[in-house]
This record gives C-alpha cells, sequence and structure tokens, in this order.
C-alpha cells in the first residue's frame, strides 16, 4: 500500500484520500444531512436500478445493503454513518486486501449488466449516472480505466482499479478516477 501523508486531524489519511471518499460520500448523502443512513445506500440502488434492466433491482439492492452493513458496523453512531467513520474504514483496507476485492467483485457483477463478464463504456457511465445522480460525460475517464484499449474494463481491470481508488494515494493512478475526477 503506497504511504500516507499525514497532516489531517486523524493523522492517517492524506487529504487526496480524504477527498476521494468525500466524492462517494456526498453522492450516498442523498438528503444532505452529512451521515449516511441505510435509507441512502437504499436511494442510490433505486436510482441505479431505474436507468438499467428491468429486474435487477434486488440485485443492486443486496450490493448496496452490503457497503451499509460494513460501514454501519465501524460507525459510532447507531443508525448513520458520518465520514469519519468511512474513512476510519478506509483506514483499514490496507491492513485487509481482501475486503476490497470483496467488494470489487460485488461492484462489478452489479455494474456488468449483461454478465457478460466486462463492463462497458455504457455500463459504466449508468453507474457513475446513478452515483452522481446527473447526467454525466465518462468517456474520457473510461478510457484511462480501460487499460488495455479494448474497449472494455475486465474484471481484473476493475479490481486493480477498485483498490487503487479505496487503498491507494496516487492521484495520477487511472483507479483514482473511478468516480470521476477527484476535486481538490
Amino acid at each position: 500500500m503506497p504511504s500516507r501523508e499525514c497532516g489531517d486531524d486523524r493523522g492517517m489519511a492524506s487529504s487526496f484520500q480524504r477527498d476521494k471518499v468525500r466524492l462517494v460520500f456526498d453522492a450516498l448523502d442523498g438528503d444532505g444531512d452529512g451521515t449516511l443512513r441505510e435509507g441512502d445506500f437504499e436511494a442510490l440502488a433505486r436510482r441505479w436500478a431505474a436507468v438499467r434492466v428491468a429486474g435487477d433491482g434486488e440485485r443492486l439492492l443486496a450490493v448496496m445493503r452490503g457497503w451499509w452493513d460494513a460501514l454501519a458496523a465501524h460507525s459510532r453512531t447507531t443508525g448513520a454513518v458520518a465520514i469519519e467513520d468511512v474513512l476510519t474504514v478506509v483506514d483499514l483496507l490496507g491492513t485487509m486486501p481482501e475486503a476490497v476485492t470483496a467488494t470489487a467483485d460485488a461492484m462489478f457483477e452489479a455494474v456488468d449488466e449483461n454478465r457478460d463478464g466486462l463492463v462497458s463504456p455504457a455500463e459504466y457511465r449508468r453507474m457513475i449516472e446513478a452515483w452522481s445522480g446527473g447526467p454525466a460525460d465518462t468517456g474520457e475517464t473510461f478510457a484511462l480505466l480501460d487499460l488495455d484499449g479494448d474497449g472494455t474494463i475486465s474484471r481484473e481491470e476493475f479490481a486493480a482499479h477498485w483498490y487503487e481508488f479505496w487503498a491507494g494515494n496516487d492521484p495520477a493512478a487511472p483507479g483514482s478516477r473511478v468516480f470521476g475526477r477527484v476535486p481538490g
């Protein structure tokens, strides 16, 4: 795992890592109250299912509930997860790569709508639009993530990028852009 620069109030996550987590956290925080609740994860699953193949909602809901369960288990507040709780989990990921791999597999299965073992540009765009809540131009980011240039993202490419997003600290790494350009 790359080294982390210190300097925030927790002394672990770099400002870049915090910005990456904030990008995802804010997309999940549907009501903007600064905390995540189980309903935020369910709302994301519904948004995502609405732009996908009919009947896919239960699979997406199961993936999002898995995320909720993992984060809620590390929360300091019952029924709510703060950004600091998410960062606590992120800080642990370097010591538990199997957890990152498991979530990468679950997310890959969720993104791969037609279950062909590849993520197409359209499948990736629908995921990003569901997360962001609106239209997104994902062409540039998709091209970065498609390491072999074959027009798709393989399970292996996805897993490597997923790990880089959640456990990495390199702003130049393609995986740092899984959810789009990180502000900052």
